[in-house]
Order: C-alpha cells, then sequence, then structure tokens
C-alpha cells in the first residue's frame, strides 16, 4: 500500500527536514535533561510536565507563525492504529520533497503521530 500526503502551514504543522532534527534534537536534549534533574531530585515530575508543554506550544507557535514551505512526502504504510483519538502511521522507504523543486530527502522509516489539536484560548 502506497502512503502520500501533503501539509500546508495553514492546515498542520509543517517542518523542512533540516528544522526537524533540530527541533527534535532540542526537544530530545530537554527531555533528557529534565529526566536527569527529576533523577536527581532537583525537580518534581509535574514541573518537568510543565517545561515540555510549554516547550511544545513555543515550537508550535513558531513554526506556525515562520514557516511558509510546503512539503510532499510518498511512502509505503507499514503499519496504522487509532487508538484514544490518536492516529499512528509507519512508513517504509519514504520520499519527502520540498516545493519550488528543493531539497529530497529520503528515509528508511517514519513515523506520524497525529491527533486533533486543543483550541487555543481566545478572548471574545
Amino acid at each position: 500500500m502506497s502512503f502520500t500526503g501533503q501539509w500546508r502551514p495553514d492546515e498542520t504543522l509543517f517542518l523542512d527536514c533540516p528544522l526537524v532534527l533540530l527541533v527534535y534534537s532540542i526537544g530530545g536534549a530537554l527531555t533528557d535533561t529534565l529526566d536527569d534533574l527529576i533523577t536527581q531530585n532537583n525537580i518534581d515530575p509535574q514541573l518537568a510536565m510543565k517545561v515540555l508543554a510549554n516547550f511544545d506550544r513555543a515550537i508550535t507557535e513558531v513554526l506556525q507563525d515562520k514557516v511558509r514551505s510546503r512539503l510532499t512526502f510518498k511512502g509505503s504504510l507499514d503499519t496504522y492504529r487509532f487508538c484514544d483519538e490518536v492516529w499512528t502511521f509507519q512508513l517504509k522507504n519514504v520520499t519527502f520533497k520540498m516545493e519550488n523543486g528543493g531539497q529530497v530527502v529520503n528515509a528508511d522509516r517514519v513515523k506520524i503521530v497525529s491527533c486533533t489539536a486543543k483550541p487555543t484560548n481566545t478572548t471574545a
């Protein structure tokens, strides 16, 4: 089974590949650091969860405002699951292409997790 997708910033969070790696690396380093702080009893797990939630919110807001490119991807669907309102797709042999003939990136395996965005707090 083949799986293709396309995202635009106004629909869903879009990241180009170097930026994905940067955000993933920073998020991973933050998680590792928070785990160390929890293990050393320097912070409570609840504080770590708040820090991660703020990181996720800030990254999402910045990327939605700053990223204006479009990404297309194609790959073979290996497995998929829908549980607790969350879709999980695992793809094999995936090709990512940037719009306007930009960079092409290949990946052996990609995992996509998708859920409905929570509405932002707005005041009327």
